[in-house]
């Protein structure tokens, strides 16, 4: 080929390659574009499968994996947000945003050990009220596993001191009106009146899960308080052993785990119950923020100095939470069973139950929540009551109100109000209660 010639093909092979630069940036710049146009109009599903399809070949550009994480998160694929956001981050240290995105991403798939990973500033702007927004604080018993699939342990620490009006949930008055009409009014022996003090608690927790494989895992939790009381009611003294382990069998967003339980409660240093059963339970979650479940329960109660106490209680329930993308946190609970007593003649005893829970948690800072808590129960005895000759029926409801302040990484002070009204056909059994407590939790 001749020197002109040869130099003429140069020429033009590279103004082909420079006239095909454009097009490919405007390519380049059409996916993200698209993926842009299509979250500005809320398809936000759209704009996701619209860059997943493209990221078989794009992943590894900062610009891009920041479009797929918004666009994931955007909507609820958030294990694919986590793994977007997390390879901005290894290309961009430095990128405080990127760090922001990966945390909340982590927090919406549960894994709170990888957003501890993470510097304290970006953790304090993720989470606006730490871990006491996690759906499992209020409505499930077992940590979840992170994102990676991997074995969780989780664990904390909680110190308490209060005031309770009414200690022994006794009446208010000493003379009681009796529910037998012409009968003489009752009084009472000033033990069994309302009495007041203050206390100090403790109480420490530890759950985990332990990955088998996908889908099964070992599931645990166990739990120790004791109660203590001011001088003149420390025969209320209290301490609580608690413990579960299952089985948990988990596909796609669902989860079934079967556990056993048992517990131990001791009154004023006096063995008082024991408890063994079986707990089944469902879990859906729609994703990190929404959580269906429910529940059936099966337990033995077994009084050591109170036989006729001894009965087989169950329970099935159903509950629905949600943290919503500010941060608060709302809940509710529907619930009934019954108790039925194992001795002849302790009918009485026994009960039908049905209940309700509403509660939900508001951030006013990244420190700072406020929340509140509002149940509801009904209790139908079984027979009428041979000494105070009614049939017994209970109506309890309580409000309470409180705050919630994390102030450290992995610390939260909680001060509370909580009201209770019972209101019973057996006069004994009416009482109001008033519980004043500031708690202190480290979790681990």
């Amino acid at each position: 080929m001749p020197v002109d010639s040869w130099v003429g093909a140069r020429v033009l092979v590279c103004g082909l390659c420079l006239g095909m630069l454009p097009c490919s940036a405007a390519l380049a710049d059409g996916v993200l574009d698209q993926g842009a146009l299509l979250a500005r109009q809320g398809a936000f599903i759209a704009a996701f499968e619209w860059l997943d399809v493209h990221e078989p070949q794009r992943a590894g550009e900062p610009e891009f994996d920041a479009a797929m994480g918004r666009a994931a998160f955007a909507a609820g694929q958030y294990t694919r947000a986590v793994m977007a956001w997390e390879r901005v981050v290894l290309a961009q240290p430095d990128n405080l945003a990127a760090q922001l995105a990966l945390a909340q991403a982590l927090y919406a798939v549960g894994d709170k050990r990888g957003v501890l990973a993470l510097s304290e500033t970006v953790r304090e702007q993720a989470i606006p009220v730490d871990a006491a927004l996690d759906i499992d604080q209020f409505l499930f018993s077992f940590d979840r596993a992170d994102h990676a699939g991997a074995s969780t342990v989780k664990g904390s620490v909680e110190m308490t001191v209060g005031h309770d009006s009414n200690v022994n949930a006794g009446p208010a008055s000493a003379v009681l009106a009796s529910p037998v009409p012409g009968t003489p009014a009752w009084t009472l022996a000033p033990a069994a009146q309302a009495m007041s003090a203050g206390f100090g608690s403790a109480l420490a927790v530890v759950r985990g899960r332990y990955v088998l494989d996908a889908r099964w895992s070992l599931v645990g939790a166990a739990s120790g308080s004791v109660l203590r009381h001011a001088r003149g009611a420390r025969s209320w003294d209290s301490t609580q052993l608690d413990a579960s382990a299952g089985l948990a069998w988990r596909v796609e967003r669902h989860e079934v785990v079967v556990s056993g339980l048992g517990g131990y409660q001791a009154l004023d240093g006096e063995r008082l119950r024991a408890m063994a059963g079986l707990q089944g339970e469902w879990i859906y979650r729609t994703d990190g923020f929404r959580q269906w479940s429910g529940f059936v329960q099966l337990l033995a109660l077994r009084y050591p100095s109170q036989a006729m106490r001894d009965a087989r209680r169950s329970i099935a329930g159903a509950s629905y939470a949600q943290v919503l993308r500010n941060g608060a946190l709302l809940y509710g609970v529907l619930y009934a069973g019954r108790e039925s007593p194992d001795a002849t003649g302790s009918e009485p005893l026994g009960h039908h139950v049905a209940g309700w829970r509403l509660g939900g948690q508001y951030p006013l800072t990244r420190r700072f929540g406020v929340f509140a808590a509002l149940e509801g129960e009904r209790r139908n005895y079984g027979a009428t009551d041979p000494f105070f000759a009614v049939q017994r029926r209970d109506r309890q409801r309580s409000l309470a109100l409180g705050l919630s302040w994390v102030s450290a990484p992995g610390w939260r002070i909680t001060p509370q109000l909580a009201w209770v009204q019972n209101d019973s056909s057996v006069p004994v059994s009416q009482y109001a209660r008033r519980v004043f407590s500031v708690a202190v939790r480290r979790e681990f």
